[in-house]
């Protein structure tokens, strides 16, 4: 997870026609805090989110307060209205909005794959209300994201992949937490029994 977003922002930072915007820091921060789900020591996922971001020129901190800035800034809305901001390039959007659409307009945009997720988090976010099942919100965000100006095959790759790599990370984490309370259990049996398991104690 590390190596894939640390080579990801590397090539970001050489791309001229990037700029940050809220798509990419919802995103950025989306992809780390659902792949770092289950690292330990907890109190170190801060400082290595902000290590792996400050390694190509990124500020951590500044990229997690426009993330969370811009889901507080969304609002609970229906689909119609996600839609209306869209044919209307943006005009009575919540201003992550507006503004990731006024950057998909110039004419040196560059994509990248965690704006896909981004688009996608913050959907989710404005249509809570509505409770959708993830694929269907996947299918959504490829609507809009194609209608934004983003490249709709770029967008179905890219987020079906999000969703795999995520599935696989959680069950991951569900095996090693599995594996680490049945460890805890034959310890505890263990100081019970006052010998190892396996090893019958002297009589």
């Amino acid at each position: 997870m590390v190596d894939e977003l640390l080579v990801e922002l590397h090539l970001l930072s050489r791309q001229k026609g990037f700029q940050s915007d809220p798509l990419f820091a919802v995103g950025v921060v989306q992809v780390f805090d659902g792949f770092a789900r289950g690292y330990r020591p907890e109190a170190q996922k801060g400082p290595l989110f902000d290590a792996l971001c400050a390694s190509s020129g990124f500020d951590g901190p500044d990229l997690r307060r426009q993330c969370n800035d811009a889901l507080g800034a969304m609002g609970r809305h229906s689909q119609a209205e996600v839609r209306q901001w869209i044919e209307s390039q943006g005009e009575g959007a919540p201003p992550p909005v507006a503004t990731a659409l006024a950057g998909i307009r110039r004419p040196d945009f560059h994509y990248s794959r965690l704006m896909a997720v981004g688009l996608l988090a913050l959907l989710e976010q404005a249509l809570a209300d509505d409770a959708m099942e993830p694929q269907a919100l996947r299918q959504l965000a490829h609507e809009i994201g194609e209608s934004m100006g983003l490249l709709r095959d770029r967008l179905d790759k890219d987020l079906a992949l999000y969703a795999s790599n995520l599935e696989k990370m959680s069950m991951a984490v569900e095996l090693m937490e599995e594996t680490i309370a049945a460890e805890r259990r034959r310890r505890e049996r263990q100081a019970v029994s006052g010998s190892p398991e396996g090893v019958p104690s002297a009589s």
